[in-house]
């Protein structure tokens, strides 16, 4: 449980302690009536749902300042998880609607706060620009738009996220391009509803080199040979994938099935506090669940940290600290 972690797969807004978005609520006046449940925990019935609750959450996050506080926030939990290194989805829609002048703004704000977060807590944070799937092709390519004016050093990737069954990958396949062109490496959630065949067609028409969930590639064993072949990695988030009833137990889940195969795979939390989880939580049930120990966890956050969407140097610092254990 203690071990440095990588972590390639957590949605920004979808780490935000329940408690954080109640307190800004509160301070806006904002009414989320239907958003938790009596306890305080987030509230929601199926993934649909969770979609919805999630956006209503997200709708009292207006300016720069409440997303440098959330970047804060998200950063302190996952380095008290012994977070090392972690890439965020980040979507223009939520952060200026996707006018790039808005989104650097914002932009500006979450690197500032993360580069106090890796000064006090010694986490470091990158970022991938997502559009949602579920938005449509033109939204999406205006936050491509946005990724591609700010690649560099902090802003990494591109990627997809939302549900999975609106659309296909083909018809993002302009904002995917044109990110590719600004140098920005790709992923995509793709396998967690919409099937194996959605993997598929994410690499086939996307072009990416990994791919969030991806668990129903189980089911189409050629499939994954194509994985093992092309080096595809999977960000895996056994917590989320269970806890939305894509899998009834963690025992039924089938990421060593995929490990054993020879698909490299890593493990991700997600949205945490939706799923009730931690990557601490994480590594221990995995750890109860298949009998993992060090040398397994120390291969997921080798192949993680291979995998990242950072330069050398970065990946270098990565690598050296996890050798220490």
């Amino acid at each position: 449980m203690r071990l440095p972690k990588v972590e390639l797969h957590l949605h920004h807004e979808g780490a935000a302690p329940p408690a954080f978005i109640r307190g800004l609520a509160k301070e806006k006046s904002v009414n989320l009536g239907g958003v938790f449940k009596p306890d305080g925990s987030y509230a929601f019935r199926d993934f649909v749902h969770f979609l919805s609750v999630y956006e209503a959450a997200t709708s009292v996050l207006k300016t720069p300042e409440d997303y440098a506080r959330l970047t804060k926030a998200v950063l302190e939990e996952s380095a008290a998880n012994d977070v090392i290194y972690s890439e965020t989805f980040l979507s223009p829609d939520f952060c200026g609607g996707g006018d790039v002048g808005a989104w650097r703004e914002y932009l500006h704000a979450i690197m500032d706060a993360a580069a106090e977060a890796e000064r006090d807590h010694g986490i470091i944070l990158r970022g991938i620009v997502t559009c949602i799937r579920h938005f449509g092709p033109d939204k999406a390519k205006a936050a491509a738009r946005c990724a591609a004016e700010t690649a560099g050093d902090w802003i990494t990737g591109f990627g997809i996220a939302g549900d999975e069954m609106k659309g296909k990958p083909k018809d993002f396949a302009y904002g995917f391009d044109m990110a590719r062109e600004a140098g920005l490496r790709l992923t995509a959630h793709a396998g967690e509803w919409g099937g194996a065949q959605s993997v598929r067609d994410a690499i086939d028409d996307l072009g990416v080199e990994r791919i969030g969930h991806g668990v129903h590639a189980i089911n189409d064993l050629p499939l994954v040979d194509k994985l093992v072949e092309n080096e595809i990695i999977l960000e895996v988030c056994p917590g989320s994938n269970v806890n939305l009833d894509v899998y009834p137990s963690l025992a039924a889940h089938p990421i060593e099935k995929l490990r054993e195969r020879g698909v490299k795979v890593t493990v991700s939390t997600d949205d945490p506090p939706f799923f009730h989880t931690t990557m601490r939580d994480e590594y221990l049930n995995l750890a109860r669940t298949f009998g993992w120990d060090e040398t397994v966890f120390f291969e997921i956050n080798d192949t993680a940290a291979r995998a990242a969407f950072c330069d050398e140097d970065t990946r270098t610092r990565v690598l050296k600290r996890l050798e220490r254990t």
